[in-house]
């Protein structure tokens, strides 16, 4: 079966460019050809150093989609999407409703596999391992990108068995209770809960709820976390809250969410997709670009008109 590793990251103590092993500084460049350099062609050539150093610096996607089409039976739901999720940020998928935000963001994660007669053509690339490939286990697929729905669902259990379900029905070995601790502060829950953990879920408030369900998806430890609109029936103070929370989670996991909400996805978002739907009702790509760029200086009619509210 294939294995779904996250790709390692640097070691931190290895030596910069500039440094050699021996602790010792490389000499300096040639004056004369510095000053060449400088005279000549200063500008363009530390622009085009600039880009490059950008380039290098730019980590490895977590998720890269090439050129993915989505089908329900014959319905081409979402076409020629090809877009790149970077570690550690939070992404937005916006645009009118139908237009595929949701069909994308569960091709991610394999959720639409139980949908008859849906399929996926082009690739899905987790750590550049396809994610439809014939080896792939979707239950694995599951356990390393989460998901938070629309309505909150937590499970007819307390609280505490909804956080340790998943663990268990993968076959944690750890110290439960620490496991379940740890998963409900970083979801921002712990102050609320720690008195009542044997209460059911289902008597939290729903911003609460919804909280609990984000701290029973981390605790399965994915590198990934998808939103579909999580915050579309709470209130604005338990959308705050969910919010905060996602800002606080992007340290140590990549977000993808689905919103509705503009102001949302310009506050809560560092990357923001702009979807739209064809002649033909298959959803599309129309602009991805930094969220601020999108909402100030959008690059396409489209986007500008759709985010200053004229469509949608």
């Amino acid at each position: 079966m294939t294995q779904l590793a996250p790709s390692p990251t640097a070691d931190p103590s290895s030596t910069s460019s500039g440094d050699r092993s021996d602790g010792s500084t490389p000499p300096s460049a040639d004056p004369a050809s510095v000053a060449l350099t400088d005279h000549h062609a200063a500008g363009p050539v530390r622009a085009m150093a600039d880009d490059v150093t950008r380039l290098e610096a730019q980590p490895a996607p977590v998720i890269r989609l090439d050129g993915v089409d989505v089908y329900y039976s014959t319905f081409r739901a979402v076409k020629g999407v090809s877009i790149a999720f970077a570690p550690q940020r939070i992404t937005a998928l916006i645009g009118p409703s139908g237009c595929g935000k949701s069909t994308l963001l569960r091709t991610m994660n394999r959720m639409n596999d139980l949908i008859p007669g849906s399929r996926v053509e082009g690739s899905v690339l987790y750590h550049d391992v396809d994610l439809y490939g014939k080896d792939v286990d979707p239950v694995e697929v599951r356990r390393r990108i989460g998901m938070v729905f629309q309505k909150p669902n937590p499970f007819p259990k307390s609280i505490y068995d909804n956080v340790a379900f998943g663990p268990r029905i993968n076959g944690y070995r750890g110290n439960v209770d620490e496991l379940v601790e740890s998963s409900l502060r970083r979801a921002a829950l712990w102050n609320d809960v720690k008195d009542k953990l044997k209460a059911s879920g289902l008597a939290l408030s729903g911003g609460q709820q919804q909280r609990l369900c984000i701290a029973r998806a981390i605790a399965t430890s994915p590198d990934v976390i998808l939103m579909d609109e999580p915050c579309s029936a709470l209130d604005p103070r338990s959308t705050l809250q969910i919010e905060e929370l996602m800002f606080d989670l992007k340290q140590n996991y990549t977000i993808v969410i689905v919103t509705h909400n503009m102001q949302q996805a310009a506050r809560a978002s560092d990357q923001t997709v702009f979807m739209n739907m064809a002649d033909d009702r298959a959803g599309y790509v129309v602009e991805e670009a930094p969220t601020l760029e999108i909402f100030t200086n959008p690059k396409n009619q489209m986007t500008e008109d759709y985010v200053s509210g004229r469509f949608g």
